[in-house]
């Protein structure tokens, strides 16, 4: 884990520190926004048909209609644009860890719930449309494999509902991304 973090560091610190083009949009997600849900972003082209993206996802919910639901998610996509950067459609993959304090769907409307972290590795398929000269709208929907680490608790008493080992684990095929960024050009 520890490791993961490192190189993740490295890789944010590269990304803001180079000036790697000139095209760089910064972007937020209007789907979640409405429900107080915040997804955003920095999208740099790092060659013709290829872009980097970090982006980050909160939902702040302790309640949201009565079930948990706290994700503090980061990712990292590389993006291949079939056109060029920035145009039309792409296909990307991208590697993530979330933070969460949620009830998975199966312990929905009970007492339980769980916290922990996930690994996530995926691809996302998109469509970049231009709006105005500064200006794009992005589509896009994706899924991942999830490996998740967590412990339960019960929401009554505040105490674990399962015996004291280490970590629980769970992985998934889940949809985790789906979206309408709203794309500003800064240079």
């Amino acid at each position: 884990m520890r490791r993961f973090f490192g190189i993740l560091v490295i890789v944010i610190s590269l990304f803001f520190s180079q000036k790697i083009s000139a095209q760089t949009f910064v972007k937020i997600n209007l789907a979640g926004l409405p429900i107080g849900m915040i997804n955003a972003g920095a999208e740099a082209k790092i060659a013709k048909h290829f872009t980097l993206q970090p982006e980050f996802f909160i939902s702040p919910w302790e309640s949201f209609f009565g079930n948990k639901l706290q994700i503090y998610n980061f990712n990292l996509e590389g993006r291949y644009y079939f056109k060029k950067s920035f145009e039309h459609f792409y296909v990307g993959t991208n590697l993530g860890i979330a933070f969460f304090d949620l009830q998975k769907w199966n312990y929905l409307n009970t007492n339980s719930y769980q916290r922990g972290y996930s690994i996530l590795m995926g691809v996302t398929f998109g469509y970049q449309y231009q709006l105005k000269e500064r200006l794009n709208l992005d589509l896009y929907i994706g899924g991942a494999n999830s490996q998740g680490f967590y412990h339960g608790y019960n929401m009554v008493n505040g105490e674990r509902y399962e015996e004291k080992s280490p970590w629980n684990r769970s992985g998934e095929m889940i949809p985790y991304k789906i979206g309408v960024m709203l794309s500003y050009k800064l240079k």
